[in-house]
């Protein structure tokens, strides 16, 4: 399949629509990103790679890196895990108080804020180093030791973390949070500042395309069930509540983040990502959910 052919098809087809989406203001780091950078980068369970525009360009990923930290954690408490946080789709915005007091503290998701900062605190209470360790974890699963996180954008995420230090505030009300606020919200700031490519994107989620192992490496990350399991989270939460839509429309499991990137699975098959910065009113990227849309509409390469 020509999928480079493909690719450009789409992107002109979209060229075609306005763009109705905005790049997230709320983080000034992220505001200042240019809005009208696009790419795209799929690769195949064999290895092969195929890319359009600007797929070699390193953009925050912001929430996606909260699958890495899942799966770090998963793989250490496995079924334990659920004790900390639920694994239902969220039905309300990723940031919402209402239902983290509803639930008495415990997250809807792993992938929502809440469920991402509990995770973090399982791994400040698994790890010595966590911030050390975890950027070495996604290392090794992207194969590119040059992946960091941006200090910048950390520092943008504290300034505007009120929010999100409500919804660790209110979880150790309940006894949710084990260790100390601060250590753990020093994680998440960083852990949502790593930067990637699509083509480091689709390379690192790979392992989940091919039964839990690394192709490269033949590392195995999760078994084969907690990698079900791992890509069935993400067809039911990875995008907030807007996941039935991409379901709906896309039908991959992926995880989305309000840097403007999204990554999607074809377990057996291949991994794509794709980065559009403006975002529509669910915090996900307009173009990118266009684009995966007529992605495996065209190529009928879908789960369904």
């Amino acid at each position: 399949m020509h999928y480079e052919k493909i690719f450009e098809e789409i992107f002109h087809e979209l060229q075609l629509t306005e763009d109705k989406g905005k790049v997230a203001e709320y983080i000034p780091e992220l505001a200042s990103v240019d809005p009208n950078q696009f790419g795209v980068h799929l690769t195949t369970v064999e290895g092969a790679g195929f890319s359009f525009g600007d797929a070699q360009t390193q953009f925050s990923i912001q929430s996606i890196a909260k699958v890495l930290s899942f799966v770090m954690a998963y793989g250490r408490l496995k079924s334990e895990i659920w004790e900390r946080t639920n694994l239902e789709p969220a039905g309300t915005p990723f940031n919402s108080l209402l239902q983290l007091e509803i639930d008495m503290g415990i997250p809807r998701n792993p992938f929502i804020n809440a469920g991402a900062i509990v995770i973090c605190d399982i791994l400040v209470s698994q790890l010595a180093d966590p911030k050390e360790e975890v950027l070495a974890f996604v290392r090794r699963l992207s194969g590119n030791s040059s992946i960091h996180y941006n200090p910048r954008v950390a520092r943008s995420e504290k300034d505007s973390g009120s929010r999100n230090y409500a919804m660790i505030y209110l979880m150790k009300s309940f006894g949710n949070i084990d260790n100390e606020i601060e250590t753990v919200m020093d994680l998440y700031f960083h852990l949502c500042s790593l930067e990637m490519s699509c083509e480091e994107l689709a390379t690192t989620f790979l392992f989940l395309a091919n039964n839990g192992v690394v192709p490269w490496s033949d590392e195995r990350i999760l078994s084969p069930s907690r990698t079900k399991r791992t890509n069935a989270l993400m067809q039911t939460c990875g995008f907030y509540d807007e996941a039935g839509q991409f379901t709906f429309k896309v039908g991959l499991p992926g995880k989305s983040g309000v840097g403007g990137g999204i990554v999607a699975v074809h377990p057996g098959k291949y991994t794509i990502a794709v980065w559009s910065p403006p975002l529509n009113s669910k915090g996900n990227s307009y173009r990118g959910m266009l684009f995966l849309e007529q992605f495996t509409t065209v190529t009928r390469l879908s789960i369904f």
